[in-house]
């Protein structure tokens, strides 16, 4: 891993061992009790132009619970607003941040601000990629079956920025991943035929059978923010992809649902599946806040593996 994470590609197959050994251990920490504070008087920015549940709260508590402070700021509570380019507002935050999230739209400008930040940078979600989430997700499926490699997902739904970061993560670890989605909803070329390169077992499919054999059905909502407008179309062209129990009667009998949250419960998944026995969403929630905190520890140039002392 360089300074940053901007997408699993900027992972290894062993810094990826290393964070899930991480967040675990993090995560036991948490249960027993014990502090562990390496950041006393580190302070993360974040800058978020989406609206964020799990994502903020995750950063914010994890960097409290590591000791130091973080500082929220929206577009329109920075100069941003008022013509700062993003050049220059990477290099002011780097003046007083020791670390930044940035939640965007455009993939671009999380790569423009890293380039510009002298402080490391994190991918907090873009339209193209959502890195922190899959990194938790496989931390689930590792705590859910004993190990994640050699796992087989479906993915069924929006070929998005989730499905984008599977695919980056069947280039770098032993898994599959099954993407299926309606004719027109694809997941980008590019990034199905760089996995592929690497080794990747991708599969992207319009026919819900590809499920058969999954250990994780995975979904998300049907139009993503900023797609607001496209809800209704996608509402009758997903129709038939909605995540429910004949689907999952068609999986491995030990199989999990996911879902990296918000859910619009009737629509990608019923509650019957969401709220069921094989539903490890919460617990896939709660790992977002162990991983978060494995990453900053590791761009940040704490233990990477973590000791207490």
């Amino acid at each position: 891993m360089g300074k940053d994470l901007i997408s699993l590609l900027d992972l290894q197959e062993e810094e990826i061992e290393q964070l899930l050994k991480s967040a675990s251990r993090l995560k036991a920490m948490q249960k027993r009790g014990i502090s562990y504070r390496p950041f006393v008087g580190k302070t993360m920015a974040l800058l978020f132009e989406k609206p964020s549940t799990r994502t903020r709260l995750s950063f914010q508590a994890g960097m409290h619970q590591l000791g130091g402070d973080s500082i929220f700021l929206s577009p329109e509570h920075t100069q941003l607003s008022r013509g700062e380019t993003l050049e220059d507002t990477a290099r002011t935050v780097s003046c007083f941040a020791d670390i930044a999230v940035l939640r965007t739209f455009a993939h671009r400008t999380v790569e423009v601000f890293a380039h510009n930040a002298s402080i490391p940078v994190i991918n907090g979600l873009t339209d193209l990629f959502h890195p922190c989430q899959i990194l938790a997700d496989l931390l689930t499926i590792q705590e859910c079956f004993g190990e994640s490699r050699h796992k087989i997902v479906a993915f069924v739904g929006d070929g998005n920025n989730v499905a984008h970061s599977w695919i980056n993560l069947a280039a770098l670890w032993p898994i599959e991943v099954r993407v299926i989605t309606p004719v027109g909803y694809e997941p980008s070329e590019d990034v199905v035929e760089h996995a592929k390169r690497c080794g990747g077992k991708v599969i992207v499919t319009s026919e819900l059978k590809a499920v058969k054999g999954a250990h994780v059905i995975y979904t998300d909502v049907w139009a993503s923010m900023g797609q607001e407008k496209e809800h209704q179309k996608r509402v009758s062209e997903f129709k038939g992809y909605q995540v429910n129990s004949r689907l999952m009667e068609l999986t491995e009998k030990d199989a999990i649902f996911m879902h990296c949250l918000p859910a619009h419960r009737g629509e990608e998944v019923t509650a019957e599946v969401i709220d069921g026995p094989k539903s490890v969403v919460w617990q896939e929630a709660e790992n977002r806040l162990h991983m978060q905190k494995a990453i900053v520890i590791k761009l940040m140039g704490g233990e990477g593996d973590v000791v207490v002392k």
